[in-house]
């Protein structure tokens, strides 16, 4: 067996395998992780690690799993130690229970059927013809697949096997990094910082084959609380102030043409995301997102001038903000330390690969521990389609990110040589 095909086989067999279990994850859970299933994934990589050959292993009570494999060779002790992660919960947009996982083997071009209904089709999704000839795995119409995260969670696994099995080379201490809840935005709330011996770090939570990411959007959320005047209906003239009303005249003045549907490239945007509540109190979440930090505070300001506004047109009505920062854009970050970025264009490159930089229209886990001093740029893993039914992922391009994390391990192990 060729070395490519056996990364192919390893990285089908643990995405079928982790694609099963249903991570999906909760917004507004007190538990930590959110969902139970999380705790099934990570038990099973702890176990997993084990069996490898992975003797320092750590999963906490927050749900952070952190293994460290040290040097293999003396010469490469004083290396600088980076580590490689991944998230292990799949977004709650679309159901992730009873994933039905496939493979089509040597894609042929045409219309791929996702169940009895949904047909994944090339005319819509144009990257399905850069890997015509290539393994494609999908799910069945009914749930996501959920290479978002866990193709990544299957490349590095398959890279950490690599490298302990086959000894291609002498190599310094790696870390690996599972986190539960990437998809809530509070993946990082808990994470124990002081427990990384890492100077640098890689997510593995990218798209298309080749492409690299080292910039993502600041993120803002605005938690937004109506607070109306309830009566009898019947005698509400002149007294009842209706809190829903409020809220959907806010929404309203939400500027259409800055939002995500109507939005792409370096654009921003107001996203209304998310409204509960009755005639006294209604509450709506709205999030900004922006590449530009002064753009970003300039959407918080409008925000704040539309919630007077609705004030002044409801009296005796308020409305009250609550403005959280939930991550900054990485590249500030990691500009300060250019190798970081530099060694990976190198890894691309050395699998044969045209290194392509991309934009994060979003965030990772990456984007939180660039910002307490872990440079973590963003790499692909073959996926597309994320948080949909019409997810799909291809087996090539996941084994050549496999492969990327192992050359980024071989090329640290140099820097101390140099």
């Amino acid at each position: 067996m060729d070395i490519h095909t056996w990364y192919k086989d390893q990285v089908t067999e643990r995405l079928l395998r982790y694609a099963a279990i249903n991570t999906e994850s909760k917004r507004g859970s007190d538990a930590v992780p959110s969902t139970p299933g999380q705790w099934d994934l990570l038990n099973m990589l702890l176990d997993e690690l084990r069996d490898i050959g992975v003797k320092d292993v750590d999963l906490n009570e927050n749900g952070y799993l952190i293994a460290r494999v040290p040097a293999s060779d003396p010469s490469c002790s004083s290396a600088p130690v980076t580590a490689f992660m991944a998230h292990v919960d799949t977004s709650e947009d679309v159901s992730g229970a009873g994933v039905r996982p496939r493979v089509i083997r040597g894609y042929d071009g045409g219309d791929i059927p996702l169940g009895d209904s949904l047909v994944l089709s090339p005319e819509q999704n144009p990257e399905l013809n850069k890997y015509i000839g290539s393994d494609i795995i999908t799910a069945d119409g009914s749930t996501l697949l959920g290479a978002d995260d866990k193709a990544g969670i299957a490349e590095i696994m398959t890279a950490v096997e690599y490298v302990l099995l086959h000894k291609p080379f002498p190599h310094g201490s790696f870390e690996i990094i599972f986190t539960p809840d990437e998809e809530t935005g509070s993946g990082m709330d808990l994470f124990p910082r002081d427990a990384l011996h890492a100077k640098s770090c890689y997510t593995l939570d990218g798209t298309g084959r080749g492409s690299l990411e080292s910039e993502c959007f600041n993120a803002v959320r605005i938690d937004v609380a109506c607070i109306g005047v309830s009566y009898h209906l019947g005698s509400a003239r002149g007294r009842m102030v209706n809190a829903l009303t409020m809220a959907a005249s806010l929404v309203s003045m939400l500027p259409q043409a800055e939002s995500p549907e109507a939005t792409d490239g370096r654009y921003g945007y107001y996203c209304p995301l998310k409204i509960s509540g009755h005639v006294e109190r209604t509450e709506l979440q709205v999030y900004i997102r922006d590449f530009d930090v002064l753009d970003a505070e300039r959407r918080i300001e409008a925000v704040t001038q539309m919630a007077k506004a609705v004030e002044a047109a409801f009296p005796g009505g308020k409305v009250q903000l609550e403005v959280s920062w939930q991550y900054r854009n990485m590249r500030e970050y990691i500009d300060k330390e250019p190798q970081v970025l530099l060694l990976l264009e190198e890894a691309i490159k050395a699998v044969g690969l045209t290194p392509e930089h991309t934009i994060i229209r979003g965030g990772t886990d990456g984007a939180r521990l660039s910002a307490v001093g872990i440079p973590t740029p963003n790499i692909f893993t073959g996926g597309y389609n994320y948080h949909s039914r019409y997810e799909w992922a291809s087996v090539d391009a996941m084994a050549d990110a496999s492969r990327v994390v192992v050359e980024l391990i071989r090329l640290w192990a140099q820097v101390a040589e140099a």
